[in-house]
């Protein structure tokens, strides 16, 4: 699970944060948002580096922006552990792979609900992560597109077993078994967890749907 702070009350940042991660969150998920490649603004470096004082979670930044080269070093400096950049932004993805693990981050590619894994295909190889994304970036709390489950399946045959695959989009007690049966490993949610009155028992309830939709899956 990857708890993502977008959906998170900020007058008690801190205190969410802190009570996912004593409950066994391992990754946080950061949704840095330029207003440009996605119409909406959410945070930058100033959050993270105040998050980073006080949390030893693995930051996981994903960086809906235009120019990711431009800022990841920023966003690195700021306590981010690892990158993900939209392969839509740019024309020289191994470029921008190769300057985000020159900072000393690992690296991920994300593609929208309708670009094909074929625009990831000189990169695939050496990325760390790819998320997909199941709704369209910009917002939280948007409903889950189920067409993008045959591409989580592909990527899951492709990648190897040191790559994660992500997903993120309208994860939610009643997606993420589809999710988990597709393929995916790691599951980005906001709402589901802090939109609700105990962010700690949601998302334990969806750790534990996605465990038992793998299992029924290989015991089916």
């Amino acid at each position: 699970m990857a708890p993502s702070v977008l959906s998170a009350d900020f007058a008690r940042l801190y205190e969410q944060v802190a009570a996912v991660e004593s409950a066994g969150a391992e990754i946080l998920h950061l949704d840095v948002m330029d207003g440009h490649f996605v119409p909406n603004i959410s945070f930058g470096v100033p959050v993270i580096e105040s998050l980073r004082k006080c949390s030893k979670m693995f930051f996981d930044a994903h960086l809906m922006i235009t120019e990711p080269k431009r800022y990841a070093e920023a966003f690195v400096k700021a306590g981010c552990d690892h990158i993900t950049f939209h392969t839509e932004v740019t024309q020289e993805p191994d470029a921008v792979v190769e300057h985000i693990r020159g900072l000393g981050a690992s690296v991920g590619v994300c593609l929208n609900p309708t670009t094909p894994i074929s625009a990831i295909e000189s990169i695939l190889d050496s990325v760390d992560l790819v998320l997909v994304m199941s709704v369209w970036p910009g917002f939280g709390g948007q409903s889950f597109i189920s067409d993008v489950l045959p591409k989580v399946t592909e990527l899951h045959k492709r990648l190897a077993e040191h790559q994660r695959l992500e997903i993120d989009g309208g994860i939610d007690p009643a997606t993420i078994g589809a999710a988990a049966a597709a393929g995916a490993d790691t599951f980005v949610a906001g709402s589901a967890i802090f939109g609700t009155p105990d962010p700690v028992a949601a998302m334990l309830k969806l750790h534990r749907l996605a465990v038992e939709a793998v299992g029924n899956q290989a015991g089916g």
